[in-house]
């Protein structure tokens, strides 16, 4: 299984590679990603040093062109993926369907794997996009069972690529609306969940500090307690007169343990989520799991996850805790 890591900026993408990626996935400073954050991302120069990195070193680099223009910004979305041609990208990760159709029409010869966010989660939805648009890969949104990815994998026309680690997302991906039902920007069209131009902290007596989107109370921290960015998923909400996450615990998503079995269904490749963390996360992340991937390459038989794996892992985990998310679901 090929794996696939994060690159939030040029020194992420050389830690990725050096680490032990078998490919990055990078992003542009605009729109066309879902992750626009300010400071984040690639120049059209620091675009090119990278993917030289990798191809000097025999690994790809894939652009991230994921997000869904409206009609009047689409030629936005059409340049970037000349960009992408031009600057020598393995594959593009798109979710649009017209961004998808004028990258093969222009530029047949570059790889486009269908994004998370186009959420096909079934054969039919697989094929029509491979027959449509000639996809060569599709990223699996994380909403299904183990069971179903078995299921696609025996059926999908292309290779299916699956999120091993990472912030788990609630919804079924390119549908959430949270963000942009409290500040009219979202991630689908906007590039970001909770734009840091709404977010606004405050402090109060005794350390303790609350964090605002949009003028909507988010969450309170007390003094000693870890804060990660604020997003309405992840904020704790007064229900009925219990303050708690109503919709969703900080955690990641880690699936060291079913290394084998999506090994064994036939996935292709294993994607790192957090173009948004830093070095020293994409640096340890990328190093365990490909010493994980490494030694169940060199004996299947024998191989079990590491107690000093998971604890690597874990150190790096939303709230210091994971999940398996959907993927241990029973039912269908």
């Amino acid at each position: 299984m090929q794996l696939v890591c994060p690159a939030g900026n040029l020194p992420a993408l050389q830690a990725a590679i050096e680490a032990g990626a078998d490919a990055v996935y990078a992003g542009l400073r605009d729109e066309t990603n879902a992750r626009a954050f300010p400071g984040l991302n690639f120049s059209d120069a620091e675009l090119a040093q990278g993917i030289a990195h990798a191809h000097a070193r025999g690994r790809k680099v894939y652009l991230a062109l994921n997000t869904y223009p409206d009609s009047a910004r689409l030629a936005q979305w059409h340049a970037a993926v000349d960009k992408a041609a031009g600057l020598g990208c393995d594959a593009i990760i798109a979710a649009e369907l017209a961004v998808l159709d004028y990258a093969a029409r222009r530029h047949p010869a570059m790889a486009r794997h269908l994004s998370v966010q186009g959420s096909a989660t079934t054969a039919p939805a697989l094929r029509y996009m491979h027959e449509r648009f000639g996809i060569s890969r599709a990223v699996l949104p994380r909403v299904l069972s183990v069971q179903q990815v078995e299921r696609l994998c025996e059926t999908s026309p292309v290779p299916l690529e699956v999120f091993a680690f990472g912030s788990l997302c609630i919804m079924v991906e390119g549908r959430c609306q949270l963000s942009s039902y409290v500040t009219g920007a979202g991630p689908n069209r906007h590039g970001v969940c909770s734009p840091a131009k709404f977010v606004r902290w405050d402090e109060h007596p005794g350390a303790r500090r609350s964090v605002r989107l949009n003028e909507v109370l988010i969450d309170r921290f007390e003094p000693a307690e870890p804060a990660g960015y604020p997003t309405v998923c992840k904020g704790r909400f007064d229900v009925r007169g219990e303050t708690f996450h109503a919709l969703e615990e900080p955690t990641s998503l880690n699936t060291l343990e079913l290394l084998p079995r999506l090994a064994q269904a036939g996935v292709a490749a294993l994607k790192i989520e957090g173009r948004q963390r830093g070095v020293a996360y994409v640096a340890s992340v990328t190093r365990t799991w490909r010493e994980a991937l490494d030694r169940y390459r060199a004996a299947p038989a024998d191989w079990s996850a590491q107690p000093a794996w998971q604890q690597a892992l874990t150190k790096h985990a939303e709230g210091h805790q994971t999940t398996l998310g959907p993927y241990h679901r029973r039912w269908h």
